[in-house]
Order: structure tokens, then C-alpha cells, then sequence
């Protein structure tokens, strides 16, 4: 893998003063003992207080409870593992020899949370401003091209707001099937709403998770 930092900064649009600081953000606690797991402590608070300001100064009518929501989706560890991928991150990691094995440098826990720990150098290397700027061109763009009154929201959810906002009665679940052994069971789930003539299926690990993971091509 190559270790083209200058290209990496290039994609960041910041360039360390301290190279140091940016080789531990990307190394692995598998890889040496001076590793990037405070840095990505770090990070991770500098990331939340940054989309939670980016959030409230761009949605001034969406309530505490809406914008907890939308923070909690855009720095989850799928949403980070997404930025890293467009970073290309993978091929700057510093890992131990198992982890490589292992295809570590395409695990999202690991590239979630290097990303994390470079905001969190980043922070360290020249201050918050610094940070901020990096992370809001990171999310700016995301938040132009999502809903933010369905981002993190799950199907049962929406079709419930949806039949409440038409004053229709709420859908009807019902278990049809069970499968598997006793402690890994996996539920399957019939959705009606007979008003609009939909029946769906999903499927989970639970009821609720069954009740949850829907889909529906005849979208209301």
C-alpha cells in the first residue's frame, strides 16, 4: 500500500505541521504502541460539536429531538466509513501484520475510526478552526443531497408519519413465520395497511426489527 501523505492531505485540503501527529492518527494499535486511539477520542468529540453546530445553524425550525436524530445518523460509523472510502483512507492505515492478514484496511470500525482520529490531530495540529473547516466540507455537501425529515428514520416510522398525516389508520403487523433455532431466531413480518391496498413483508432478528426493515416498491 502506498503511504503518499501529501496526497492524502491534498484530499483532507489540510496539511499537517506536525507529520507526526498525522502518522499516529493512521496507525492501528496493531501495528505499534504509540497508536491513534486518544486521537480518536478526541476526534470524535471535535466531530460531534462541529455537525451539532453545523445542524443547528442550518435547520432553525427542527426541534432538539429531530436534530439529535440527524446527528446520530451523520456520525455513526457508517457514515464515517463512508467519507473514509471517498478518502480513499485504506491505503494510508498503518497496521500489524494479523490485521493486514485479515483485511483490516477494509474493516469500516478501523477506517471510522481513523477518520476520527485525524479530525482529532487535525484539532491538536493547528486548533478547532482547522477541524471545523475539514469536517464541514465533508458534510456540507451530504446535507445538500438528504431529507432531513427522513435521514436515520426507519420504514416503520415513516409509513406510520405518513398514514397519521392522511388520518388513516395505523398499518397492521402480524407474524407469519419464525425460522431458526431458539437463539438465533429470525422473525418474518406482514405489513397491511388495507386502506391503500399494501401488504409488505420484512424480516429481523426480532419483532421490532422485523417491523423495522420493510420494504415497499409501492411507496405511499
Amino acid at each position: 500500500m502506498t503511504k503518499n501523505l501529501q496526497l492524502l492531505q491534498t484530499r483532507l485540503g489540510y496539511t499537517f505541521q506536525d507529520g507526526a501527529l498525522l502518522q499516529q492518527a493512521l496507525t492501528h494499535r496493531s501495528h505499534s504502541s504509540l497508536h491513534n486511539e486518544r486521537l480518536e477520542f478526541l476526534g470524535d468529540s471535535v466531530l460531534n460539536c462541529v455537525v451539532a453546530s453545523i445542524l443547528y445553524e442550518r435547520y432553525g425550525a427542527v426541534d432538539e429531538g429531530d436534530l439529535s436524530r440527524l446527528r446520530a445518523n451523520l456520525v455513526k460509523q457508517q457514515a464515517l466509513f463512508e467519507i473514509a472510502q471517498k478518502l480513499d483512507l485504506s491505503q494510508f492505515l498503518r497496521l500489524g501484520e494479523g490485521e493486514l492478514k485479515s483485511g483490516g484496511f477494509r474493516r469500516p470500525s478501523i477506517l471510522a475510526d481513523t477518520l476520527e482520529a485525524l479530525l482529532g490531530a487535525i484539532f491538536l495540529d493547528a486548533g478547532f478552526d482547522a477541524a471545523r473547516d475539514v469536517i464541514r466540507a465533508f458534510y456540507i455537501p451530504i446535507l445538500d443531497s438528504v431529507d432531513p425529515s427522513t435521514l436515520g428514520k426507519d420504514a416503520k416510522t415513516l409509513l406510520q408519519e405518513f398514514l397519521q398525516s392522511k388520518k388513516l389508520p395505523l398499518p397492521q403487523y402480524n407474524v407469519v413465520a419464525t425460522l431458526g433455532a431458539a437463539h438465533s431466531q429470525e422473525f418474518e413480518i406482514e405489513c397491511l395497511v388495507p386502506k391503500l391496498g399494501i401488504q409488505v413483508f420484512g424480516s429481523g432478528g426480532s419483532r421490532r426489527a422485523g417491523e423495522q426493515g420493510w420494504h415497499c416498491s409501492s411507496s405511499p
